[in-house]
């Protein structure tokens, strides 16, 4: 992730991971071989109330290099957000965007983010539960513009190491008062279920960061990675796909059967495909 001569932008939010990933990437920095130069950058969002001055206060003393950036996108977010809608994803668009374009102006060779391992776990999840993908977040990535190279050093971590360090540590956590005063966010509720599922069954966690690099193309739906005469077909074809194999079955049987594997993979809704199939 870190190469030599990297100038390394740290996004400090005034949480525990960014500020855990600030100090453990100075002490890698100590027992590397080559060098490299770290700058954190706060993004300051006009939330009302922020201390600023606990962030550069503490950067100061410290001795880092630091930038805080400062833009309004707090008042953005309350006025394009419907009131009981989740604030997130509009907030973390704008904060990508200040943030990527801060890079460039810094001259950073690569962006690292505190996501952990319960981040990529939670994202897996919520991708599957409410997008229909199967996607987490990738420790190292190039920006989709190209301009950036992103990485999350500590995606291997659990969010309990790294809340345990920060207390040790001492850090000067600043909560967010936006993302943080919604308390039915869906992160929220798959944080909850996961905590749930570890209760009976440990190590669960450990299990889903797993599969997100083991993974099996050919056991899934999509048609893109499918072999035979219609490979490289997207995932409207592998539902057709579906509907073929149970051809020879009674016409109701696999109408029903092709609809029921067609939703359960997410691919069209079962009532369309059914009636695709009893119309044939």
């Amino acid at each position: 992730m870190i190469e030599a001569d990297d100038r390394v932008m740290v996004a400090i939010s005034g949480g525990k991971d960014s500020w855990a990933l600030l100090h453990l990437l100075r002490l890698y920095r100590r027992r590397l071989p080559f060098d490299f130069s770290i700058v954190a950058v706060n993004l300051d969002q006009g939330q009302p109330g922020f201390p600023a001055f606990v962030l550069r206060d503490y950067l100061e003393a410290e001795g880092y290099d630091y930038r805080i950036v400062e833009r309004d996108t707090y008042s953005v977010v309350k006025r394009e957000v419907p009131e009981g809608k989740a604030y997130c994803s509009l907030c973390s668009r704008l904060r990508r965007g200040i943030l990527y374009n801060t890079a460039v102006e810094l001259g950073a060779t690569k962006i690292a983010l505190g996501h952990h391992r319960d981040d990529l776990i939670e994202t897996l999840l919520l991708n599957q539960f409410f997008a229909g993908q199967l996607k987490s977040m990738a420790p190292k990535l190039r920006s989709d513009d190209g301009r950036n190279t992103i990485v999350r050093p500590l995606a291997l971590c659990a969010e309990a190491d790294i809340a345990a360090y920060a207390g040790k540590i001492g850090f000067p956590i600043i909560p967010c008062d936006l993302c943080g005063s919604q308390e039915n966010l869906r992160r929220k509720q798959v944080k909850a279920l996961l905590a749930d599922l570890e209760r009976t069954m440990p190590g669960i966690r450990e299990s889903l960061l797993a599969a997100t690099g083991n993974l099996k193309l050919s056991h899934l739906l999509d048609g893109r990675f499918l072999p035979g005469p219609n490979a490289g077909q997207g995932p409207d074809q592998a539902a057709d796909r579906i509907a073929d194999r149970v051809a020879d079955d009674d016409a109701e049987q696999a109408a029903s059967k092709a609809a029921k594997q067609a939703a359960d993979a997410g691919l069209v809704p079962a009532s369309s495909l059914a009636r695709q199939l009893r119309s044939q």
